[in-house]
């Protein structure tokens, strides 16, 4: 599976978007589509981005009961996108029910990632608000572990944690990683986060960047960037 850099595409309309991406040219970088875009714009984006040959991240977190997660997955699985997530929190059997609904009947699936902690959630938060009192490391490597038992294909952390979890989990077990910001970047409302060259020495197998490039004054160039640091 190869290294890519997938750009937060967090705008309010689709029209904002289309004319975002129009400033790459001819390039059609992996894009992720996150619940502010869907919930404006509906499953037309998705197909919209597809037909213009961009690869495609559903970034939705669902969260729920087994039941109404795999029947949601089953909807998702006819977009064509590329990944799509849940919350490990939500249980191994939540996580294997999204799985089967997405499914195909020919037996083909986009990527399915389990978010572990949100990159905004800091240690104190899980400890003080979230009643979870493991460090945050351990934490995420044991929701990655049930991830994997059921069957998913990696998990959504902190670059700052694909140590971990590829020690424990292998290689193989994918890492996506937002909290990535350019050197000099603000922080945001992120906790956890990390430059792309550090993601990369960390061993993200995806990083997720935002505001770096979307709000950049040339964000193709400030793209370019991020690959040449990631990949290389």
């Amino acid at each position: 599976m190869g290294k890519d850099v997938i750009i937060a595409c967090d705008f309010s309309s689709g029209r904002e978007t289309i004319e975002f991406l129009e400033r790459f040219g001819e390039g059609r970088p992996y894009v992720k589509i996150g619940m502010e875009l869907f919930y404006a714009e509906g499953p037309d984006i998705v197909r919209q981005l597809k037909q213009r040959g961009h690869k495609v991240f559903l970034d939705l977190k669902l969260h729920d009961i087994p039941n109404t997660v795999g029947r949601a997955m089953k909807v998702l699985s006819g977009l064509d996108v590329d990944m799509c997530n849940v919350h490990a929190a939500g249980t191994k059997r939540m996580m294997q029910a999204a799985l089967e609904g997405l499914t195909r009947p020919d037996g083909s699936r986009p990527l399915l990632t389990a978010v572990t902690q949100l990159t905004s959630t800091s240690q104190e938060q899980l400890n003080e608000e979230l009643l979870v009192s493991r460090p945050m490391e351990e934490v995420v490597a044991s929701y990655a572990s049930l991830a994997k038992e059921a069957g998913l294909d990696g998990v959504v952390c902190s670059p700052l944690e694909s140590p971990a979890v590829h020690e424990k989990l292998g290689e193989g077990f994918l890492t996506v990683t937002p909290g990535v910001r350019l050197a000099g970047d603000a922080a945001g409302d992120q906790q956890r986060i990390t430059t792309p060259a550090r993601a990369k020495a960390l061993g993200s197998d995806y990083i997720v960047v935002g505001r770096s490039i979307t709000a950049a004054e040339d964000p193709a160039a400030a793209y370019e960037r991020c690959r040449q640091e990631f990949i290389g």
